[in-house]
């Protein structure tokens, strides 16, 4: 986490918002070197390749997912 003085932000501000949207961290500004404000990039959606891709394939069904489980869940 970086920290950034107000007066630096506004001097350097569409660069700052680059470097932010770039390395996916977070910015405290401070202000008299007390934090104010945290600037941090919303997080995008994956897509679900990005988020599975690796365990594509992999996955082996014994039996029809779709059957309730009762079994398993009833109370003792």
């Amino acid at each position: 986490m970086t920290s950034i003085s107000k007066s630096k932000l506004k001097a350097n501000m569409l660069r700052i918002f680059r470097d932010i949207e770039e390395s996916g961290e977070e910015l405290i500004v401070t202000d008299h070197n007390r934090p104010v404000l945290r600037i941090q990039p919303i997080d995008r959606k994956k897509a679900v390749e990005e988020v599975f891709g690796a365990v594509q394939g992999e996955v082996v069904y014994r039996e029809d997912i779709d059957t309730p489980t009762t079994d398993e869940w009833a109370a003792s």
